[in-house]
C-alpha cells in the first residue's frame, strides 16, 4: 500500500494518521482538512477558549511541526469536492489525489435554523468550529440579552458561559424538558437547578416560532405567544454527520456513513471513523459523538487498513462542564428502563446510575469523579452493581468492585 488519504482533520483525522505512522506505515500519507487550521480540540472551545482561559495554540492537537516531521502531508483549508471510486482519486482543491486506501474522518456539521424562521440573520451563530466561536466572542459582553435555542448539552454549556460573562441567558427548549434525548429526568432536574441558581431563564416546552429582524436579528418570538428582545441567538439544536460527500460518491448512509465492525464502508477501499459513521454496537447501529469514540475508533481503522482484522468494540464515555460542575458520563443509557441515584458525600454531588433490568448501563456523575471511575470500571467489564447498594451512601463505592 503506497498512498492512504485521510479526508477530515479534526480529532479522528489526526489520531488515525498519528496511528498509522506509530504502527510502521512507511508511504505517503496525505490530511486533508476543510479548515484553515490543524487539527484542534472542539470541547474547549465553548468553555476556555470562549471565556479566555486558554489561548489558541494550546487547541491544536498536536505542534504544527509534528505532521511534517511525522511526513504527513497536512492540507488545510482544502476541500474535497468528489471522490472518483473506480479511478480510486479524491478531487481536493483542483488537485486530484490518488489512494490505495481513503479514510472518511469527516465528522459533522452543526444544525442550524431555516432562513424561513430567521436563520440567516446576523447575529444567529452556531458554536461547532474554531471559527464559530471567534465570530461569537466578542458578543460576549456584560449585559448583553442572550437567546439559546436548544436544551442539550451543547446549548446547556453555552448558557454556562454566557452567564459566567455576565449576559442575561434565556434558552428555550421545545421538547418537555432539558437533555430529553440524552439523559434522564434526575439529570435534567440537576442541570436546571443549577442553572436556575446562576440567573438562566429557562423555558421547557416552548419552541421558537421565529426570530425578527432587518438583516440582523432583534427579537424572537415563542411558540407560547411571548416576544424577547435579544441582541445574538446561539443555536444548539445538535449535530448532523458529515456524509454527504460519502453519499454522493455512492458509498451507503443512512443518517451517517455505514461501516462494518472494522470500520470498513460499502467501498473496501474506503473506511470511516469518528462522528460521521453508523456502527454496529450491541447489535444496533450507532453513532456516538464523542472524544472517545473518534480517537479509539480511528485507531481502530489504522489497525485494520494495515491489515489487523481487528473488530471495534467502544468503551463509550463523555463529560460536560458546567459552572463548577463537571458531568462525566460512563457507558450508553440507551434502553435504559431504572434510574438509581446515588448522593455524594458533599453538598452538590451526586451520581445516576442507569438500568436495564438488573444490568447497569451507565452512570452520570456530577463532581463525583469517584462514582464515575468505578461506575465505568464495571460497564466496562461487563459487571453490574446492586441497585440497592448504590443507592446506600454508607456503602463504600469500592466495595461495588468486589461485589
Amino acid at each position: 500500500m503506497q498512498n492512504i488519504v485521510v479526508i477530515g482533520a479534526g480529532q479522528a483525522g489526526a489520531a488515525l494518521t498519528a496511528k498509522l505512522r506509530e504502527l510502521g506505515y512507511a508511504g505517503t500519507l496525505t490530511l486533508v482538512g476543510s479548515e484553515p487550521e490543524p487539527p484542534y480540540q472542539r470541547p474547549p472551545l465553548s468553555k476556555a477558549y470562549l471565556l479566555g482561559e486558554m489561548e489558541k495554540d494550546r487547541l491544536y492537537l498536536r505542534p504544527r511541526e509534528f505532521y511534517a516531521e511525522h511526513q504527513i502531508d497536512l492540507l488545510t483549508g482544502s476541500e474535497a469536492v468528489e471522490i472518483d471510486r473506480p479511478a480510486q482519486v479524491v478531487q481536493v482543491a483542483g488537485r486530484d489525489l490518488p489512494y490505495d486506501a481513503l479514510a472518511l474522518t469527516t465528522g459533522s456539521r452543526a444544525r442550524g435554523l431555516p432562513a424561513a424562521v430567521g436563520g440567516d440573520l446576523d447575529g444567529v451563530v452556531t458554536v461547532r468550529t474554531l471559527a464559530d466561536v471567534d465570530a461569537m466572542a466578542p458578543r460576549f459582553r456584560d449585559g448583553a440579552r442572550v437567546l439559546i435555542v436548544g436544551g442539550g448539552y451543547i446549548g446547556l454549556e453555552a448558557a454556562a458561559v454566557a452567564a459566567k460573562q455576565g449576559l442575561k441567558v434565556t434558552l428555550v427548549e421545545m421538547a418537555d424538558r432539558i437533555l430529553c434525548r440524552v439523559a434522564a429526568s434526575q439529570t435534567a432536574d440537576y442541570f436546571r437547578a443549577l442553572h436556575t441558581a446562576h440567573g438562566v431563564d429557562i423555558r421547557e416546552g416552548v419552541g421558537l416560532e421565529r426570530l425578527t429582524g432587518k438583516s440582523a436579528v432583534t427579537g424572537a418570538e415563542l411558540s407560547d405567544g411571548s416576544m424577547l428582545e435579544v441582541d445574538f441567538v446561539i443555536v444548539g439544536i445538535g449535530i448532523l454527520p458529515e456524509d454527504r460527500l460519502a453519499a454522493a460518491a455512492g458509498i451507503e448512509t443512512d443518517s451517517g456513513i455505514l461501516v462494518n465492525s472494522f470500520g470498513q464502508t460499502s467501498d473496501p477501499a474506503i473506511w470511516a471513523a469518528g462522528d460521521c459513521t453508523l456502527f454496529p454496537f450491541r447489535g444496533q447501529p450507532t453513532r456516538l459523538e464523542s472524544v472517545q469514540n473518534a480517537i479509539d475508533q480511528a485507531e481502530a481503522v489504522a489497525a485494520n487498513i494495515l491489515g489487523a482484522e481487528t473488530a471495534y468494540a467502544p468503551k463509550p464515555w463523555f463529560w460536560s462542564d458546567q459552572y463548577d460542575v463537571k458531568l462525566q458520563i460512563a457507558g450508553l443509557n440507551r434502553g435504559y428502563d431504572r434510574v438509581v441515584t446515588r448522593q455524594g458525600a458533599r453538598d452538590g454531588t451526586e451520581s445516576h446510575w442507569y438500568y436495564r433490568a438488573e444490568q447497569l448501563l451507565a452512570v452520570d456523575a456530577m463532581n463525583d469523579p469517584r462514582a464515575y471511575m468505578v461506575g465505568k470500571r464495571l460497564i466496562d467489564a461487563g459487571r453490574t452493581a446492586d441497585p440497592g447498594a448504590v443507592a446506600d451512601p454508607g456503602v463504600e463505592l469500592k466495595t461495588l468492585l468486589s461485589g
